[in-house]
């Protein structure tokens, strides 16, 4: 039987090093705590912040595996025609989006705002559609 995992990739030790030392505590400070050395607290958050970094590019991985699409909004588009421009993409690539025009325009205007003044499109925005039906903005 496997045992359940509380905290992802990390063991309960990385947990509390990476809590700590993200409430801003050193790692002398957080040896003290843990009741360890400074040099443990180190290699234990080395490995932790390893794990993520791993678990991170699997992510990468996985989502460009799950890539339908994706679509460049030059600049000057108007915001009002970005929602049809990502639907039409998605039926192309046979993908149902989730959301309607209003929950993907408050999407774009929420993860593509500095690239938007007023409602025009002031630098390209870059938007991938995924096999599941969402999108998701990224840096061109």
């Amino acid at each position: 039987m496997s045992k359940e995992r509380k905290y992802g990739l990390l063991t309960e030790k990385q947990y509390e090093v990476l809590k700590l030392r993200a409430e801003g505590k050193t790692q002398k400070e957080v040896a003290e705590i843990m009741g360890t050395t400074r040099e443990n607290v180190s290699v234990i958050e080395k490995n932790a912040l390893r794990k993520i970094r791993l678990a991170e590019e699997t992510l990468k991985v996985y989502k460009d595996l799950m890539k339908a699409g994706e679509i460049i909004i030059e600049p000057g588009t108007h915001l009002v025609t970005i929602p049809q421009k990502l639907v039409q993409l998605a039926d192309e690539k046979g993908v149902k989006l989730r959301g309607n025009f209003t929950t993907i325009y408050d999407y774009i205007r929420m993860n593509a705002s500095e690239n938007i003044e007023g409602v025009r499109v002031v630098k390209p925005i870059k938007i991938i559609v995924f096999r599941d039906g969402t999108y998701q903005v990224t840096k061109t």
